[in-house]
């Protein structure tokens, strides 16, 4: 059982940064590929990022590319997503999530879910 709760969404103006944590609870963390997701009001949740748990291996949506940057720390059991040169279309509940096995861009085939952290973007 993975518990994951995320911080550091806020209001932010275009242009602008915010990094988000996820941290996680229990001893196995490097053991689970995690990703970062995304849902706008009125639409299904995306995917945005996600990191296997060595954090060798990354992948970003393309809408994101060059700009969001996933990483983690698996002696502090917290995965980030920093977000540069945010835009209005970016304005979503973040959500993380956490799985066995190799990382996947289906929210379907994650286990583990995090509250979800607000990021606004104002334009």
């Amino acid at each position: 059982q993975v518990q994951l709760v995320e911080s550091g969404g806020g209001l932010v103006q275009a242009g602008g940064s915010l990094r988000l944590s996820c941290a996680a609870s229990g001893r196995t963390f490097s053991s689970y590929s995690m990703g970062w997701f995304r849902q706008a009001p009125g639409m299904e949740r995306e995917f945005v990022a996600a990191i296997t748990g060595s954090g060798g291996f990354t992948r970003n949506a393309d809408s994101v590319k060059g700009r969001f940057t996933i990483s983690r720390d698996n002696a502090k059991n917290t995965v980030y997503l920093q977000m540069n040169s945010l835009k209005a279309e970016d304005t979503a509940v973040y959500y993380c999530a956490a799985r066995t096995g190799p990382i996947m861009t289906i929210d379907s085939r994650y286990d583990y879910w995090g509250q979800g952290t607000q990021v606004t973007v104002s334009s």
